[in-house]
């Protein structure tokens, strides 16, 4: 394992992107922090405070153009002439606590944090956040002069770092960083092994098996004070690098950190686009935010296909298929279209995954027995035989429809992420490359 530096880092210097000329952007990472507050009825958008670092990791292609909705959207025009340079779509803790009974008597506040292309001219920047109709719910618009003395430089993180896997430059692949929470220096090594075999399950699915020699792997060794995570339903509190804990929105097994400017500082300056922070402990749970971050444990027994899952979260923004029907509101609506690939409402299910049903399937489709699934795929039937339209995802049991009878995003146990899941992360790698 080569351990290196960010100074021995050499990256080629190419055009952001073939749309757009070099003059438009510079290879540099202009970081925006914000803070999301308020209630279930009334949000607001606030800026915090804007920096910068060397390198630009995100994509260089499509940067006008967006393959998936999210929860909400940050986008840079020109001042000049108003043309749209860049635009990414996400999602945010804050938006999913909006759904929470707590939304409804407390006013609370998040951090944001996001990276985009450093531009060369003056340049508008909009954030929206959207409700789950797809409606604005809030929405913030401001300018950005690269020039502004006020833009702090940030400094080099000083974590060590770990090249995990390295197949080319930034402008050649994704690049995913692996970050320890809750290891201590003596734990280095243990972290290190877990990176790997998170990196190596990760791999092992496809499409991410067929892609692997486009994506760089690094391993960021924070060091915590205290071995473990915080566990607030067994009243234990640990001083840890990024302050994640269970229980988030009172969730037992929801593991996540609010902490998110701290986790991009102990990341700035390295080649990153998506992060996975791995936390450990063997109390099983974890979480993953579309365009922010995989959290997870590393040390249950199903610490290989819960990071695979909530890395789909993470990466490619696919949606839980899974139901329970015990949200305090719905996520979703007879009268509009989830964003998310993997599930349905069918209110515009023809932009889903209707090409790839079988002729002659039936809409919806009859529930079928998992065991027997994955045993006549065993036996060499075409997963594809079976995709359909199963009423069942989203965390509800009606009135939302998945793809598959079992897939990574439905149980633990599915060795597989469904073809039209499959589908998808390959749409979503190829847009980023």
């Amino acid at each position: 394992m080569q351990r290196f530096r960010l100074f021995a880092v050499v990256l080629a210097v190419a055009s952001l992107s073939m749309s757009l000329s070099a003059q438009t952007l510079l290879d540099k990472t202009l970081r925006i922090d914000y803070t999301f507050s308020g209630t279930d009825k009334y949000q607001d958008i606030a800026l915090d405070e804007i920096s910068c670092f060397d390198t630009w990791a995100g994509r260089r292609h499509n940067l006008d153009s967006l393959i998936l909705r999210g929860n909400g959207q940050i986008s840079m025009r020109s001042a000049t002439d108003g043309h749209l340079i860049y635009i990414n779509s996400f999602s945010t803790l804050f938006q999913e606590w909006l759904t929470t009974e707590e939304a409804t008597r407390v006013k609370r506040s998040f951090e944001a944090t996001f990276l985009l292309p450093m531009p060369s001219e003056q340049v508008e920047i909009k954030v929206e956040l959207f409700g789950f109709k797809g409606e604005t719910i809030a929405s913030f618009t401001h300018e950005v002069d690269p020039k502004d003395i006020l833009i702090r430089r940030k400094p080099v993180c000083k974590a060590p770092c770990f090249k995990l896997l390295e197949n080319g430059t930034t402008q050649e692949c994704i690049d995913v960083a692996i970050v320890a929470e809750g290891y201590t220096a003596a734990e280095q090594d243990v972290f290190l092994e877990d990176a790997r075999t998170a990196m190596e399950e990760i791999l092992s699915y496809e499409p991410f098996k067929t892609y692997r020699n486009r994506f760089n792997f690094i391993a960021v060794a924070l060091e915590s004070n205290e071995s473990g995570v915080s566990v607030p339903y067994e009243g234990i509190w640990k001083d840890t690098a990024l302050g994640s804990h269970f229980s988030t929105f009172y969730s037992d097994r929801y593991l996540t950190t609010l902490r998110l400017r701290k986790v991009n500082d102990c990341l700035s300056g390295l080649p990153y686009e998506h992060i996975i922070i791995l936390a450990n402990t063997d109390t099983y749970g974890g979480g993953g935010i579309y365009g922010c971050y995989t959290l997870t444990t590393a040390h249950h027994p199903q610490f290989k296909p819960v990071v695979v899952h909530e890395f789909g979260h993470s990466f490619a923004g696919l949606a839980d298929e899974y139901y329970y029907d015990d949200q305090y509101v719905d996520y979703y609506y007879p009268d509009a279209e989830p964003w998310e690939q993997n599930i349905t409402t069918m209110v515009d299910f023809h932009s889903k995954w209707e090409h790839l049903l079988p002729e002659g399937t039936s809409v919806p489709t009859a529930q079928m027995d998992k065991g027997e699934l994955w045993k006549r795929i065993a036996s060499g039937e075409d997963a594809g035989k079976f995709v359909g339209v199963y009423e069942g995802g989203g965390y509800q049991s009606k009135g939302v429809w998945r793809p598959f009878p079992d897939c990574r995003m439905h149980t633990n146990l599915a060795p597989i992420f469904c073809p039209v899941c499959q589908d998808a992360i390959r749409r979503y790698i190829e847009f980023n490359l």
